[in-house]
């Protein structure tokens, strides 16, 4: 039996569940009315969608489908940091939409301060993009798993993995 218990707190997106959405967002915006003769469109490119349209009107209707369908398929709309609109060619506008990847560091610091505040007997370590929580008490684990899912302030979405 085990001594020291961990697990991983992780901030990812799925992008086969992105392309998924991306994919139903295109098929919607092909069959409504609002859209027809339009240039409207979405392309993923290296994590990044890039987002075209004809109008601000019609790209913020474009993002919204997105988001219901993201959200629908279980993407964070956390993870999703949205560019400055671009005018294009021919009145159109567009606009960079990144996934974010990862826990930035400064947040993983204020989330491992907050570990250690609370006086559970675990360790936290920031290792790249991710926190590993380590203790020898699997209560204590939970109690850090409930801790993180409470904090409201978080800029990314969380998820528990790699369990030890």
């Amino acid at each position: 039996m085990a001594t020291e218990y961990s697990f991983d707190v992780v901030s990812k997106v799925d992008l086969t569940e992105v392309k998924n959405a991306v994919d139903q967002t295109e098929k919607e915006i092909s069959t409504r009315f609002d859209f027809r003769g339009t240039i409207s469109e979405i392309k993923i490119d290296d994590g990044n969608l890039k987002l075209t349209s004809d109008d601000e009107f019609k790209l913020e209707q474009l993002i919204e489908i997105l988001r219901t369908r993201l959200a629908k398929r279980g993407v964070s709309l956390k993870a999703l940091e949205y560019g400055k609109i671009e005018q294009g060619s021919k009145g159109s506008v567009r606009q960079t939409i990144t996934l974010k990847q990862g826990i930035p560091t400064e947040e993983a610091k204020k989330v491992t301060r907050d570990i250690r505040a609370s006086g559970l007997k675990v360790t936290a370590q920031i290792q790249n993009e991710q926190i590993r929580i380590t203790g020898k008490d699997k209560d204590a684990l939970q109690a850090v798993q409930k801790l993180i899912r409470d904090m409201d302030d978080l800029p990314f979405d969380v998820e528990f993995t790699n369990y030890r």
